[in-house]
């Protein structure tokens, strides 16, 4: 049996034309996409309809007419249980759509007048959605090559492109980045080394901001912050050891991936034109991830739990440059993963509204209580790596120790030197030194610009 939903509506005939038109309106400005069929009753039953020479262009004009922003839908016949039906389909995301000068919005299989607040924000949002395609004030030359050499070869090998790096300017015109030989903001954000991003991360001492105990500023490319903020959690969370298996491994507190994605999804879904910057902060109960961008009107973020949600894209170009290097997974799965690995987790998560923006809260699990630990043959962990009072055990591997040989007879070495010497990404070097400062190999003494590194222990 047939049946309505919100993106699909059923009309008898094209005598309801003229609700056809609010239903098409209405789910444009929930979903981006809608289809009416004419033929087909409330309940799904195919009736069929009488269509003369004029039908469709009659229904075509009806639609373009009588809508502001102007809606140019395809409309055709089609055969349904043997009948001739007619099926108009539209797409568009230029909301508020207007209808007869009323705005609407799909809720079910209804269409309900929207409300001057709701049509304000839509508004609002409209000119957000047009700042990634600004021209920006960088020049070509501004544009970090090794970024955008090291985003092609992530998307080569993830199979979601299917050219080659040329040179700079011919990638992001293929990108669609550039506007007549000119960057767009999204390109600045996404491959210039100096733009407008920031990302703070801090360590409270409670539950509040009254006290911190450790706070960073990020800024670079979009790939960098990411890179960055998600080094920091991963070292500044608690891990333990899971021994049950003949292999030790190690258990983050939150899980890694979920962090990955709600840390990805917070720079690519945020407010670029809001100026101020996404936050990662980890509190004594929660790690919190904030980004200045409101969360779509007319869903909520349970609505993605079941994965049948479409993603609402407030910055298509830069989430379209994500998706391909893998950045961000398949558009409207975020929430979903994040909410799924932490129920296997047994971690509880929390999608908060803020008048300010949006933030996904992680609740750390009180192992010093047994909380979220399993009895048998695992240690608790504590922050810094340190596990019953003991430094780990760490099996080193040959990188790491040729990392250690390296820094003592180089401790001012920087990471750019390591990626050169060891021949891997900086992501992994960062990766190996946080593993060596857990275990107990190495320290960092000062800051890092101007610091150096100690050997605690020899491999």
């Amino acid at each position: 049996m047939l049946k309505e939903s919100e993106t699909i509506e059923f009309k008898k005939s094209t005598a309801e034309v003229k609700t056809a038109v609010v239903s098409i309106v209405a789910m444009l400005n929930k979903h981006g996409r809608g289809e009416v069929h004419f033929g087909i009753n409330d309940d799904g039953k195919v009736l069929g309809q009488t269509i003369g020479k004029t039908t469709l262009k009659d229904v075509t004009q009806a639609v373009v007419d009588n809508t502001e922003p102007k809606v140019y839908p395809k409309v055709e016949v089609r055969q349904i249980e043997g009948k001739d039906c007619i099926v108009m389909e539209a797409q568009g995301t230029n909301s508020p759509y207007f209808a007869y000068g009323r705005a609407y919005i799909r809720v079910g299989e209804s269409d309900k007048a929207m409300s001057p607040q709701e049509i304000e924000i839509r508004i609002l949002n409209r000119k957000r959605l047009l700042w990634e395609k600004e021209i920006s004030e960088k020049t070509l030359a501004d544009v970090n090559e090794d970024v955008i050499k090291e985003f092609m070869r992530k998307a080569k090998m993830a199979k979601r492109i299917d050219f080659d790096f040329k040179d700079v300017k011919s990638t992001l015109h293929k990108l669609h980045l550039l506007h007549k030989n000119q960057l767009t903001r999204a390109a600045e954000i996404l491959f210039c080394d100096d733009n407008s991003m920031e990302v703070q991360a801090a360590i409270f001492a409670g539950t509040d901001k009254l006290t911190f105990l450790d706070i960073k500023s990020f800024k670079g490319t979009l790939f960098s912050l990411r890179q960055e903020a998600e080094v920091y959690v991963n070292g500044h969370m608690k891990w333990r050891a899971d021994l049950s298996e003949s292999r030790r491994k190690e258990i983050p507190e939150i899980p890694v991936r979920a962090l990955s994605e709600a840390i990805g999804n917070s720079l690519c879904h945020r407010d670029y034109s809001n100026p101020k910057g996404n936050e990662v902060a980890i509190f004594k109960d929660r790690i919190q991830i904030y980004n200045p961008g409101f969360f779509p009107e007319g869903v909520n973020p349970e609505d993605f739990f079941s994965g049948n949600e479409k993603s609402i894209l407030r910055n298509p170009l830069i989430a379209e440059t994500m998706y391909k290097s893998k950045d961000i997974e398949r558009w409207g799965s975020g929430i979903k993963r994040i909410h799924d690995d932490c129920v296997a987790a047994g971690i509880r998560v929390e999608f908060k509204r803020l008048k300010t923006g949006f933030v996904v809260d992680f609740y750390r699990p009180k192992w010093e209580e047994g909380e979220g630990l399993e009895k048998k043959n695992q240690t608790g962990g504590q922050t810094g790596g340190q596990t019953g009072g003991q430094r780990k055990k760490l099996l080193l591997s040959v990188k790491q120790k040729k990392i250690i040989e390296t820094l003592k007879t180089r401790p001012k070495i920087s990471r750019k030197e390591l990626v050169e010497i060891l021949g891997i990404n900086a992501s992994a070097v960062q990766k190996h030194l946080l593993k060596l400062k857990e275990a107990g190999y190495i320290k960092r003494i000062g800051p890092d610009f101007g610091g150096h590194w100690e050997i605690v222990t020899d491999a």
